[in-house]
């Protein structure tokens, strides 16, 4: 299932290059994206295992950016 979310906080587009690579990697992860320009991200995953996927997405986002905030849209 696709999600959609609205991303705050990201600073260049070096660091959504970054962010999207290691959510990308996430196991369970089908694929993902993180637009600068639009500040959305997008993730294709099964439903059932949202709350462990967004868990480490989190991490993985707040290590490159401590500051970000993740809206579902």
């Amino acid at each position: 299932m696709k999600f959609k979310f609205k991303v705050e906080g990201l600073d260049c587009a070096n660091c959504t290059a970054k962010a999207e690579r290691g959510v990308s990697a996430i196991d369970g992860v089908e694929s993902a994206s993180i637009s600068f320009m639009t500040l959305k991200m997008i993730m294709e995953f099964d439903e059932s295992r949202y709350d462990e996927i967004m868990d480490q997405a989190m991490k993985i986002l707040r290590r490159v950016e401590p500051d970000i905030k993740v809206t579902r849209i």
